[in-house]
């Protein structure tokens, strides 16, 4: 930028987008200076190196705002991760299971994963089951992204939200709870 361009002869193109030339250097700085703006580097690599006649401070505040709405327009993704053990209860079970729709409701990613201790290395089997009945009993809601795997004494598997859910923004909206039918009168005889 400026002074520090160290090319003999640049390339210059106006702050209208117009071709000016090959000038040297300290002319090009003289020209954009007389315009009270920068010159700036914008390909040094090119024969001759090419300049451009800009604001640079201006150019600095249109990227960074740019970039700002670029963020805002992602959405991050995180992953929850739920554990599970090969003698697991069918309630607990049932817990987690409900713990893993909830987080695909929310649009988020779930690792199910079921940790091996001692012995129950040789009960792999039982863990491979846990994790296919858990891919069956949420299949409506989120799709298998890894397939249950090993992987020293831990067995896991990648659960996605569908897409077509949209994640958090197309939740059904629950019933309402039914009303319980009025208490009877003490009275003994009922009238209708």
């Amino acid at each position: 930028m400026n002074e520090r361009i160290r090319a003999r002869e640049v390339r210059v193109i106006g702050d209208e987008g117009e071709q000016i030339g090959v000038m040297a250097p300290f002319e090009a700085l003289k020209m954009a200076r007389e315009r009270n703006l920068d010159l700036v580097e914008i390909s040094p690599t090119a024969q001759p190196p090419v300049c451009r006649i800009m604001d640079y401070g201006k150019f600095l505040y249109q990227n960074e705002k740019r970039e700002r709405e670029a963020k805002k327009k992602q959405k991050t993704i995180t992953v929850k991760e739920v554990k599970f053990r090969i003698n697991v209860d069918d309630h607990d079970y049932e817990t987690k299971k409900n713990h893993v729709l909830r987080f695909l409701d929310e649009g988020d990613k779930v690792k199910a994963t079921i940790f091996f201790r001692g012995r129950e290395m040789t009960r792999q089997s039982l863990g491979r089951q846990i994790l296919e009945r858990l891919i069956k009993d949420v299949d409506q809601r989120g799709l298998v992204e890894f397939r249950p795997r090993q992987e020293g004494n831990t067995l896991h598997l990648i659960l996605a939200p569908n897409k077509k859910e949209g994640g958090a923004h197309s939740k059904e909206k629950p019933a309402p709870p039914k009303a319980a039918p009025p208490p009877a009168s003490r009275g003994g005889a009922q009238t209708a």
